[in-house]
């Protein structure tokens, strides 16, 4: 379950949003710019409200009125951003590794292997992030997010750089990932396809106001964040 009710004063506008969220997959909709990555960076905790309180499985990761902020690399949060930042100089092996030894985690062959194969990645281990696809960059940095064992995976825009032919490799994967894994997901996107494709929850963001949550059918009828 998560749990956010906060607010927070940015440079040209405000964020206000309340929501509570069972779903595999919760979906932050909304046009370039309102807000969806700031709500997203304060789930994380790279970004602390002005007021409110953020849990998720019942454990407060943010609480305002008590002075509670947790900080990021206690909050088992995984975070695939849409430009993948894998480390240049490191080859997939060790861009997969790192979120598992940041985490103090031990090796876990029998996940490594799960992941790996679900994310079809296997074969590029010993490759740098340079000699990758976009789609490869986005399924490798899939796959270090979640050898950190997250017990939440927020993924903003992750298809967002990349072109439809490459869109249409990643979503499979997605799909999988939230039949599959059963690690909630945030899914942030100004695409309604993408949404009814992967979402079961959808929150509504205009311009850092949360205006409709619910299913399918608070999305706009056509694409595009309307």
């Amino acid at each position: 379950m998560l749990r956010v009710d906060v607010s927070k004063q940015l440079d040209d506008f405000a964020i206000e949003a309340a929501f509570a969220s069972e779903g595999r997959v919760t979906g932050l909709f909304g046009a370039s710019g309102a807000g969806k990555t700031s709500l997203v960076n304060m789930i994380a905790g790279l970004l602390r409200p002005d007021r409110g309180t953020i849990s998720v499985d019942g454990e407060t990761l943010d609480d305002t009125s008590t002075g509670v902020h947790v900080a990021v690399h206690r909050r088992r949060i995984g975070y695939v951003f849409q430009d993948a930042r894998l480390f240049p100089h490191l080859d997939v092996q060790k861009n997969l590794n790192y979120g598992r030894r940041m985490s103090g985690l031990r090796e876990d062959v029998a996940l490594w292997r799960r992941i790996t194969e679900l994310l079809d990645i296997g074969h590029l281990l010993d490759r740098r992030p340079g000699k990758l696809s976009g789609g490869e960059r986005q399924r490798v940095a899939l796959g270090r997010a979640l050898l950190s064992q997250p017990r939440l995976l927020l993924l903003d825009e992750p298809l967002g750089s990349l072109d439809e032919e490459r869109k249409e490799e990643i979503l499979p994967y997605l799909i999988r990932l939230r039949d599959e894994t059963g690690v909630p997901m945030v899914y942030v996107s100004h695409d309604a396809s993408e949404m009814r494709k992967l979402a079961s929850q959808i929150a509504i963001i205009r311009r850092g106001r949360l205006t409709a949550f619910g299913g399918s059918e608070v999305l706009p009828a056509s694409n595009g964040a309307g």
